[in-house]
This record gives structure tokens, C-alpha cells and sequence, in this order.
């Protein structure tokens, strides 16, 4: 059984991830943010729950050990927060991590926004661990599957994806660990 936490776990992109990764079955779900009171009884249901900050090294410590993947779905001052759970992923032995950041990082000038998300990647990118880092366009709540990627160092393209897009996407990547491996990905719904 494979055992996978979300770090940030109460987002409204990790909600849509819970779901997904619970219709994979056979996952060992932890899952790791500040209030457990932000979860449904639905997405907390046969999880294991973590109440910790990334900001703290021993929270996040703690919560990796043992993991198999780690899915990151943080928002803020993302920079101490990645170091965190890079350090205490090289720490445990855990090598597969998968990352949101953001279109747009690769822009210049780069807006003051996008900042912690370009180190977000840049950290992931020089951890040598295995990662896989999406880069989405803005999250709708459209009930639908439809999405396009774009390679790292190519055009982004697309429009606004459905969290249930990202979901699904994030869910096949835990479900086979090898795919998109070490790359950095922009996620978008295709142009019509």
C-alpha cells in the first residue's frame, strides 16, 4: 500500500485531490494543514490527520516520515515552507514529490505574485529529489475533465482548468509514480 500525504490539505485544490486519490484505492492517505476543522467528515474520512504548520520544521518532519509521495498544495510564503519538506523529505528517504506552482513563473518581468512560486520551483528543481512540478492556469469549478500540458521552456497555452482537471491528473501521477518524472509542467484547459 502506498503512502501518500497532502501538505496543505485544506485548500480548495487539495479537496478535489482527496477525492481523487480515494477513488485510486489501495493509498494510505495522511492528510497534513493547520485545522482539521477545514475538512469535511467525507474528505477526512479513513485519512490520517495532521495538524502542523510547514513553516515548522519538526511538524513537517514528523508528518513525512514513512511517506511514499508527498503532494504539496501550499499557498503564501512558500520558500521556508518548501525548504521544510525538501530538508525532511532528504532526511526521511522519502523521493517523490509532486508540486503546485503557477503559470507564469517563467515570465519576465516576473510579477511580484509569482516570486514564491518561481522559488518553490527553483528549490524542488535543486533538491534532487523526483518531482513532478505543475504549473496551472487559474482553477475553476467546472464539472468536467479537459486538460493540455505544456513543457517547461515552451509557450504556455490554454485557459482557466477545472480543479477536477488537476485532480484527476495529480491522481494518475500517485497511481504511477514514474510518470512525468522531474519534470515541470504547465496544466491548462486547451485553447478551443
Amino acid at each position: 500500500m502506498r503512502k501518500v500525504i497532502i501538505i496543505g490539505a485544506g485548500g480548495s485544490l487539495a479537496k478535489y485531490v482527496i477525492g481523487a486519490i480515494k477513488e485510486l484505492g489501495n493509498i494510505e492517505l495522511t492528510l497534513f494543514l493547520r485545522s482539521s476543522n477545514r475538512l469535511s467528515k467525507n474528505e477526512s474520512e479513513n485519512c490520517t490527520i495532521i495538524e502542523g504548520d510547514a513553516m515548522k520544521y519538526d511538524d513537517v518532519k514528523k508528518a513525512i516520515a514513512g511517506q511514499d509521495v508527498v503532494y504539496v498544495n501550499l499557498a503564501g510564503n512558500l520558500e521556508p515552507m518548501i525548504k521544510n519538506i525538501v530538508r525532511s523529505m532528504q532526511e526521511n528517504d522519502v523521493r517523490r514529490i509532486i508540486a503546485i506552482s503557477s503559470i507564469g513563473i517563467y515570465e519576465t518581468p516576473l510579477k511580484p505574485v509569482l516570486v514564491p512560486y518561481r522559488k518553490l520551483a527553483d528549490v524542488i528543481e535543486n533538491s534532487g529529489l523526483e518531482y513532478t512540478i505543475l504549473r496551472p492556469d487559474w482553477f475553476t469549478n467546472t464539472n468536467e475533465i479537459d486538460y493540455a500540458l505544456t513543457q517547461k521552456g515552451t509557450p504556455e497555452t490554454g485557459s482557466a482548468i477545472s480543479r477536477k482537471s488537476i485532480a484527476l491528473f495529480i491522481s494518475k501521477i500517485i497511481d504511477q509514480p514514474d510518470l512525468h518524472k522531474n519534470e515541470n509542467l504547465g496544466i491548462s484547459k486547451p485553447s478551443s
